[in-house]
Protein backbone atom coordinates (compact mmCIF):
# COMPACT_ATOMS: atom_id res chain seq x y z
CA UNK A 1 0.00 0.00 0.00
CA UNK A 2 1.22 3.43 -1.44
CA UNK A 3 1.97 5.84 1.66
CA UNK A 4 -0.27 8.73 1.84
CA UNK A 5 2.48 11.09 1.88
CA UNK A 6 6.20 10.87 1.24
CA UNK A 7 9.36 13.12 0.92
CA UNK A 8 12.25 12.23 -0.33
CA UNK A 9 15.46 14.03 -0.07
CA UNK A 10 13.55 16.73 0.18
CA UNK A 11 14.86 20.42 0.63
CA UNK A 12 14.09 24.02 1.11
CA UNK A 13 15.98 26.83 0.72
CA UNK A 14 15.32 30.72 1.04
CA UNK A 15 18.83 32.48 0.09
CA UNK A 16 21.19 30.69 2.36
CA UNK A 17 18.52 29.46 4.65
CA UNK A 18 17.76 25.63 4.65
CA UNK A 19 14.22 25.81 6.00
CA UNK A 20 14.02 22.17 5.36
CA UNK A 21 16.72 20.36 5.10
CA UNK A 22 17.43 16.37 3.43
CA UNK A 23 13.85 15.49 4.70
CA UNK A 24 13.11 12.12 3.86
CA UNK A 25 9.94 11.09 5.94
CA UNK A 26 7.06 8.92 5.09
CA UNK A 27 3.40 9.96 6.24
CA UNK A 28 1.06 6.13 6.49
CA UNK A 29 -2.39 6.75 5.13
CA UNK A 30 -5.00 7.05 8.01
CA UNK A 31 -2.90 8.05 10.07
CA UNK A 32 -2.51 10.89 13.12
CA UNK A 33 0.67 12.30 12.11
CA UNK A 34 2.30 15.24 14.14
CA UNK A 35 5.06 17.15 13.07
CA UNK A 36 6.55 19.20 16.42
CA UNK A 37 9.20 21.29 16.55
CA UNK A 38 10.29 25.05 17.74
CA UNK A 39 9.78 28.39 15.56
CA UNK A 40 11.87 27.95 12.41
CA UNK A 41 12.49 24.46 12.58
CA UNK A 42 10.97 23.38 8.99
CA UNK A 43 7.64 21.74 10.31
CA UNK A 44 5.27 24.75 8.72
CA UNK A 45 7.44 24.54 5.38
CA UNK A 46 7.21 20.59 5.21
CA UNK A 47 3.23 20.98 5.47
CA UNK A 48 3.74 23.94 2.86
CA UNK A 49 5.31 21.08 0.38
CA UNK A 50 2.75 18.83 1.03
CA UNK A 51 -0.04 21.53 0.25
CA UNK A 52 1.83 22.83 -2.66
CA UNK A 53 2.04 26.18 -1.54
CA UNK A 54 6.03 25.72 -1.62
CA UNK A 55 8.20 23.68 -4.39
CA UNK A 56 10.89 21.72 -2.97
CA UNK A 57 14.32 22.89 -3.88
CA UNK A 58 16.03 19.88 -3.94
CA UNK A 59 13.91 16.07 -3.68
CA UNK A 60 10.73 14.92 -4.46
CA UNK A 61 7.30 15.13 -2.86
CA UNK A 62 4.95 11.96 -3.11
CA UNK A 63 1.39 12.06 -3.04
CA UNK A 64 -0.75 8.32 -2.33
CA UNK A 65 1.92 7.36 -4.67
CA UNK A 66 2.03 10.21 -7.39
CA UNK A 67 4.77 12.63 -7.79
CA UNK A 68 3.42 15.67 -7.05
CA UNK A 69 6.66 17.48 -6.71
CA UNK A 70 5.00 20.08 -9.53
CA UNK A 71 1.50 19.39 -8.82
CA UNK A 72 -0.43 23.02 -7.92
CA UNK A 73 -2.43 22.87 -5.03
CA UNK A 74 -5.69 22.40 -6.51
CA UNK A 75 -4.87 19.24 -8.19
CA UNK A 76 -4.10 17.99 -5.09
CA UNK A 77 -6.69 15.42 -2.74
CA UNK A 78 -5.39 17.57 0.13
CA UNK A 79 -6.74 20.79 2.20
CA UNK A 80 -5.91 22.87 4.87
CA UNK A 81 -7.00 24.10 8.39
CA UNK A 82 -5.04 27.69 8.82
CA UNK A 83 -3.68 28.52 12.02
CA UNK A 84 -5.88 31.95 11.64
CA UNK A 85 -9.03 30.32 10.50
CA UNK A 86 -9.12 32.82 7.33
CA UNK A 87 -13.24 32.89 7.30
CA UNK A 88 -14.43 35.26 5.20
CA UNK A 89 -16.48 38.17 7.59
CA UNK A 90 -19.74 38.38 4.73
CA UNK A 91 -20.56 35.43 4.89
CA UNK A 92 -22.42 32.86 7.39
CA UNK A 93 -21.16 29.43 8.42
CA UNK A 94 -22.98 27.68 6.09
CA UNK A 95 -21.93 29.50 2.95
CA UNK A 96 -17.87 29.36 4.57
CA UNK A 97 -18.20 26.04 4.51
CA UNK A 98 -19.58 25.21 1.11
CA UNK A 99 -17.29 28.33 -0.37
CA UNK A 100 -14.74 24.86 -1.33
CA UNK A 101 -17.79 23.60 -3.69
CA UNK A 102 -18.15 26.97 -5.62
CA UNK A 103 -14.67 27.20 -6.92
CA UNK A 104 -13.84 25.27 -10.04
CA UNK A 105 -11.59 23.03 -8.73
CA UNK A 106 -8.83 22.86 -12.15
CA UNK A 107 -8.47 26.60 -12.55
CA UNK A 108 -6.33 28.69 -10.67
CA UNK A 109 -8.42 31.81 -11.16
CA UNK A 110 -8.92 32.36 -7.03
CA UNK A 111 -13.23 33.02 -6.22
CA UNK A 112 -14.27 32.13 -9.78
CA UNK A 113 -17.62 30.27 -9.46
CA UNK A 114 -19.57 28.01 -11.59
CA UNK A 115 -22.87 25.86 -11.24
CA UNK A 116 -20.95 22.87 -10.85
CA UNK A 117 -22.30 22.31 -7.72
CA UNK A 118 -26.18 23.33 -7.32
CA UNK A 119 -26.61 25.72 -5.02
CA UNK A 120 -29.31 23.55 -2.84
CA UNK A 121 -26.55 20.39 -3.07
CA UNK A 122 -23.66 22.89 -1.91
CA UNK A 123 -25.98 23.43 1.63
CA UNK A 124 -26.46 20.50 2.18
CA UNK A 125 -22.41 19.31 2.10
CA UNK A 126 -22.38 22.17 4.36
CA UNK A 127 -24.76 21.10 6.28
CA UNK A 128 -23.45 17.52 6.94
CA UNK A 129 -19.84 18.65 7.29
CA UNK A 130 -21.20 21.22 10.10
CA UNK A 131 -22.75 17.79 11.58
CA UNK A 132 -19.16 16.29 11.95
CA UNK A 133 -18.11 19.40 13.90
CA UNK A 134 -20.83 19.35 15.98
CA UNK A 135 -22.54 22.56 14.71
CA UNK A 136 -25.37 22.08 13.26
CA UNK A 137 -27.66 24.46 14.49
CA UNK A 138 -25.13 27.69 13.52
CA UNK A 139 -25.39 27.68 9.69
CA UNK A 140 -26.65 31.27 9.65
CA UNK A 141 -24.27 32.67 12.22
CA UNK A 142 -21.82 34.94 11.22
CA UNK A 143 -17.90 34.79 12.34
CA UNK A 144 -18.33 37.29 14.36
CA UNK A 145 -20.87 35.59 16.39
CA UNK A 146 -18.68 32.31 17.11
CA UNK A 147 -16.61 31.82 19.85
CA UNK A 148 -13.02 31.25 19.13
CA UNK A 149 -13.66 26.96 19.39
CA UNK A 150 -16.87 27.54 16.99
CA UNK A 151 -14.84 29.23 14.24
CA UNK A 152 -12.05 26.64 14.78
CA UNK A 153 -14.79 23.72 14.00
CA UNK A 154 -16.37 26.05 11.20
CA UNK A 155 -12.61 25.72 9.50
CA UNK A 156 -12.21 22.70 10.06
CA UNK A 157 -15.73 22.00 8.10
CA UNK A 158 -14.83 24.21 5.71
CA UNK A 159 -11.50 22.15 5.24
CA UNK A 160 -13.48 18.89 5.34
CA UNK A 161 -16.53 19.37 2.87
CA UNK A 162 -14.20 18.61 -0.53
CA UNK A 163 -13.49 15.29 1.10
CA UNK A 164 -9.91 15.48 0.94
CA UNK A 165 -7.51 12.45 1.23
CA UNK A 166 -5.32 14.31 3.36
CA UNK A 167 -6.09 17.37 5.67
CA UNK A 168 -3.43 19.16 6.91
CA UNK A 169 -3.49 21.54 10.31
CA UNK A 170 -1.03 24.63 10.62
CA UNK A 171 -1.21 24.75 14.23
CA UNK A 172 -4.71 25.01 14.36
CA UNK A 173 -5.30 25.45 18.38
CA UNK A 174 -2.90 27.94 19.12
CA UNK A 175 -5.58 30.98 19.55
CA UNK A 176 -7.48 28.81 22.05
CA UNK A 177 -7.30 28.81 25.73
CA UNK A 178 -5.76 25.89 27.76
CA UNK A 179 -9.20 24.47 28.84
CA UNK A 180 -10.48 24.61 24.76
CA UNK A 181 -7.50 23.35 23.48
CA UNK A 182 -7.66 20.60 25.64
CA UNK A 183 -11.12 19.74 24.46
CA UNK A 184 -10.54 20.42 20.71
CA UNK A 185 -8.08 18.02 20.84
CA UNK A 186 -9.85 15.05 21.82
CA UNK A 187 -12.58 16.11 19.02
CA UNK A 188 -10.12 16.05 16.72
CA UNK A 189 -8.36 12.81 17.28
CA UNK A 190 -12.30 11.32 17.53
CA UNK A 191 -13.16 12.83 14.41
CA UNK A 192 -9.90 11.70 12.73
CA UNK A 193 -11.00 7.70 13.68
CA UNK A 194 -14.69 8.66 12.76
CA UNK A 195 -13.60 9.58 9.22
CA UNK A 196 -10.52 7.45 8.36
CA UNK A 197 -8.01 10.18 6.78
CA UNK A 198 -4.68 11.54 6.89
CA UNK A 199 -4.21 14.16 9.14
CA UNK A 200 -1.22 15.64 9.40
CA UNK A 201 -0.68 18.31 12.24
CA UNK A 202 2.07 20.88 12.59
CA UNK A 203 2.49 22.33 15.91
CA UNK A 204 5.07 23.11 18.43
CA UNK A 205 3.29 22.15 21.71
CA UNK A 206 4.59 18.73 22.76
CA UNK A 207 1.50 17.79 24.65
CA UNK A 208 -0.71 18.47 21.67
CA UNK A 209 1.78 16.15 19.61
CA UNK A 210 1.93 13.18 22.33
CA UNK A 211 -1.86 13.43 22.80
CA UNK A 212 -3.00 13.22 19.26
CA UNK A 213 -0.94 11.56 17.36
CA UNK A 214 0.04 8.07 16.40
CA UNK A 215 3.53 9.11 15.21
CA UNK A 216 5.53 12.31 15.46
CA UNK A 217 8.09 13.73 13.80
CA UNK A 218 10.44 16.22 15.57
CA UNK A 219 11.87 19.01 13.99
CA UNK A 220 15.14 21.09 14.76
CA UNK A 221 17.03 23.26 12.21
CA UNK A 222 15.53 22.01 9.33
CA UNK A 223 16.17 18.51 9.94
CA UNK A 224 14.22 15.48 10.94
CA UNK A 225 15.73 14.82 14.43
CA UNK A 226 13.50 11.22 15.69
CA UNK A 227 10.44 9.62 13.93
CA UNK A 228 8.55 7.71 16.94
CA UNK A 229 5.05 7.07 18.45
CA UNK A 230 4.71 9.25 21.66
CA UNK A 231 5.38 6.50 23.91
CA UNK A 232 8.80 5.65 22.06
CA UNK A 233 9.64 9.38 21.52
CA UNK A 234 9.36 9.78 25.51
CA UNK A 235 10.79 6.98 26.43
CA UNK A 236 13.59 6.54 24.17
CA UNK A 237 14.60 9.80 22.55
CA UNK A 238 17.49 9.54 20.65
CA UNK A 239 19.31 12.90 21.01
CA UNK A 240 19.56 15.55 23.63
CA UNK A 241 17.71 17.74 21.30
CA UNK A 242 14.33 15.52 21.32
CA UNK A 243 14.83 14.34 25.15
CA UNK A 244 14.70 18.12 26.31
CA UNK A 245 12.05 19.45 24.23
CA UNK A 246 9.61 16.52 24.44
CA UNK A 247 8.95 16.88 27.88
CA UNK A 248 11.64 17.43 30.20
CA UNK A 249 14.45 15.25 30.90
CA UNK A 250 18.20 15.68 32.80
CA UNK A 251 20.64 15.35 29.95
CA UNK A 252 23.56 13.79 32.14
CA UNK A 253 27.00 15.15 30.63
CA UNK A 254 29.39 12.23 29.27
CA UNK A 255 31.49 12.24 31.89
CA UNK A 256 29.18 11.36 34.63
CA UNK A 257 27.36 8.56 32.42
CA UNK A 258 31.01 7.13 32.12
CA UNK A 259 31.30 6.92 35.64
CA UNK A 260 27.89 5.42 36.25
CA UNK A 261 28.11 2.88 33.64
CA UNK A 262 31.51 2.98 31.55
CA UNK A 263 29.50 4.00 28.50
CA UNK A 264 31.00 7.87 26.67
CA UNK A 265 27.85 8.92 25.68
CA UNK A 266 25.43 11.32 26.98
CA UNK A 267 22.28 10.27 28.49
CA UNK A 268 19.27 10.60 29.15
CA UNK A 269 17.22 10.79 32.18
CA UNK A 270 13.38 11.96 33.09
CA UNK A 271 12.52 13.67 36.54
CA UNK A 272 9.87 11.37 37.53
CA UNK A 273 12.47 8.33 37.28
CA UNK A 274 14.67 9.39 39.90
CA UNK A 275 13.79 8.77 43.41
CA UNK A 276 15.41 9.34 46.97
CA UNK A 277 17.55 6.70 48.47
CA UNK A 278 19.78 5.20 51.26
CA UNK A 279 22.54 4.95 48.67
CA UNK A 280 23.10 6.42 45.09
CA UNK A 281 24.47 9.34 43.10
CA UNK A 282 25.56 12.17 45.69
CA UNK A 283 23.88 15.68 45.30
CA UNK A 284 22.87 18.67 47.29
CA UNK A 285 19.21 20.28 46.88
CA UNK A 286 19.32 23.97 45.99
CA UNK A 287 15.85 24.67 45.48
CA UNK A 288 12.08 22.68 45.57
CA UNK A 289 8.79 23.86 43.76
CA UNK A 290 5.19 22.73 44.10
CA UNK A 291 3.97 22.02 41.14
CA UNK A 292 0.56 20.52 41.91
CA UNK A 293 0.72 16.80 41.83
CA UNK A 294 4.24 16.83 42.04
CA UNK A 295 7.24 18.43 44.09
CA UNK A 296 10.61 19.38 41.71
CA UNK A 297 13.59 19.29 43.74
CA UNK A 298 16.94 20.83 42.01
CA UNK A 299 20.05 18.78 43.08
CA UNK A 300 23.85 19.86 42.35
CA UNK A 301 25.72 17.09 41.17
CA UNK A 302 29.09 17.12 40.49
CA UNK A 303 28.57 20.86 38.86
CA UNK A 304 25.69 19.34 37.02
CA UNK A 305 21.77 20.38 37.91
CA UNK A 306 19.50 17.05 37.90
CA UNK A 307 15.53 18.16 38.32
CA UNK A 308 14.01 15.39 40.50
CA UNK A 309 9.96 14.94 40.51
CA UNK A 310 8.72 13.68 43.67
CA UNK A 311 4.56 12.95 44.52
CA UNK A 312 2.71 15.35 46.60
CA UNK A 313 2.96 14.62 49.84
CA UNK A 314 6.47 13.18 49.81
CA UNK A 315 8.63 13.75 52.94
CA UNK A 316 11.14 16.66 51.28
CA UNK A 317 14.78 17.17 52.35
CA UNK A 318 15.50 20.93 53.59
CA UNK A 319 17.37 22.89 51.17
CA UNK A 320 21.37 22.81 51.13
CA UNK A 321 20.68 19.15 52.88
CA UNK A 322 22.84 15.97 50.96
CA UNK A 323 20.56 13.40 49.46
CA UNK A 324 21.12 10.12 47.31
CA UNK A 325 19.17 9.69 43.62
CA UNK A 326 18.67 6.66 42.48
CA UNK A 327 16.99 5.25 39.51
CA UNK A 328 15.90 1.61 37.95
CA UNK A 329 18.41 0.39 35.05
CA UNK A 330 16.06 1.19 32.34
CA UNK A 331 15.95 4.59 33.16
CA UNK A 332 18.42 5.55 31.56
CA UNK A 333 18.35 6.64 27.59
CA UNK A 334 21.87 6.82 25.81
CA UNK A 335 21.79 9.72 23.45
CA UNK A 336 23.44 10.11 19.96
CA UNK A 337 24.91 13.26 19.89
CA UNK A 338 23.99 15.74 16.53
CA UNK A 339 24.78 18.76 14.96
CA UNK A 340 21.16 19.72 14.48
Amino acid sequence: MASAVKFEATSRFFGDTRAVDDVTLEIEEGEFFAMLGPSGSGKTTCLRLIAGFERPSQGRVHIFGQDATNTPPYRRPVNTVFQDYALFPHLNVQDNVAYGLMIVQDNVAYGLMIARVPKAERHRAADEALDLVALSGFSKRKPSELSGGQRQRVALARALVNKPKVLLLDEPLGALDLKLREQMQGELKSLQRQLGITFVFVTHDQGEALSMADRVAVFNNGKVQQVDSPLVLYDSPKTPFVADFVGSSNVLPVEMVQRLIGVAKLASLRPENIRLAEDGLVGTVESQAFLGAAIRLEVAVDGARISVLLPKGAELPNDGSEVHLAWDADALSLLEATNG
